[in-house]
C-alpha cells in the first residue's frame, strides 16, 4: 500500500511511518494541512492517516475540502479529542475511521488495512503458503511444517513480499523499494544480508531439503520450487 501520513508531532509521524515500513508499506510524511493537502490531492494513495490539530489548516477542513475536490482515499483521523461529538464532526467532515491517541500501531494497521479492503471490494488474502511454509498475516506468524519460526519485522515483511509474489523472480532493485521504502542504492548489502538471515532461519531444521528461497544469479530471488 501506499500511505500518507499528515501529522505535526514528530514523534508520532515517526512511530507511525517506521511501522508502515516494517509492514511492508510505501510511506511519505506531511508536517501541517497545507502540505498535506497539496500531497493529498496526487493521485495514487491508497490509504491517508491524518491528524486533527495540524499547523495552517486543520484535519477537519483539510478532509472537508479533499472531499469536496473528489478525492475519495480512506482516511482515517488520529486525535486525542476522545469525546462522542469530535468523532461525530471527523466522520462528517469525510473521515472513514477515526482512532483516539494513544493508540495501538497494530490496531491503526488493521484499521487501515480494513478501510483499503473496503474502498478497492477486493477481499485481502489472511494467509500466504508456499509448500509447507505458511504465514499468517493477522496474526503475523510464519511456520513451516508446522515448526514456528521467528522473524524480525523486516524478515516478516520481506519473506511476505516473496509470498505475494511467489514463482516470480523478484529483483533486489523491488526489494529496496517495496520492502525498505529505499531508492536504489548498488552499494548497499542490506537485501543479501537480510536474505541470508531470512534462509537460515527458514532452513533451520529442513537442511536436507531444497532451499525455499533461490537466488538467480545477476537477476534477484525466487521463493519456491
Amino acid at each position: 500500500m501506499r500511505i500518507l501520513v499528515i501529522e505535526d508531532d514528530e514523534k508520532i509521524a515517526s512511530f507511525v511511518v517506521k511501522g508502515f515500513r516494517q509492514a511492508g508499506h510505501e510511506v511519505d510524511w506531511a508536517a501541517d494541512g497545507d502540505t498535506g493537502f497539496a500531497r493529498l490531492c496526487e493521485a495514487g494513495w491508497q490509504a491517508a492517516v491524518v491528524d486533527i490539530m495540524l499547523p495552517f489548516r486543520d484535519g477537519l477542513s483539510l478532509v472537508r475540502d479533499a472531499r469536496m475536490a473528489g478525492i475519495a482515499t480512506p482516511i482515517i483521523f488520529l486525535s486525542a479529542k476522545r469525546e462522542l461529538d469530535d468523532r461525530i464532526l471527523g466522520l462528517q467532515a469525510g473521515g472513514d475511521d477515526y482512532l483516539v491517541k494513544p493508540f495501538a500501531f497494530s490496531e491503526l494497521l488493521a484499521r487501515v488495512q480494513a478501510l483499503v479492503r473496503r474502498a478497492s471490494g477486493v477481499v485481502e488474502p489472511v494467509r500466504l503458503a508456499v509448500g509447507e511454509l505458511e504465514m499468517d498475516l493477522v496474526k503475523r506468524r510464519v511456520t513451516r511444517a508446522g515448526r514456528e519460526v521467528l522473524l524480525q519485522p523486516r524478515e516478516f515483511a520481506l519473506l511476505e513480499y516473496l509470498l505475494r509474489h511467489k514463482g516470480s523472480v523478484v529483483s533486489k532493485i523491488m526489494l529496496m523499494e517495496h520492502v525498505w521504502d529505499y531508492s536504489f542504492d548498488p552499494e548497499t548489502s542490506v537485501v543479501e544480508t537480510t536474505v541470508s538471515r531470512l534462509r537460515n532461519k527458514l532452513n533451520e531444521g529442513f537442511e536436507a531439503q531444497p532451499e525455499l528461497i533461490r537466488t538467480v544469479r545477476g537477476v534477484g530471488y525466487v521463493l519456491g520450487r
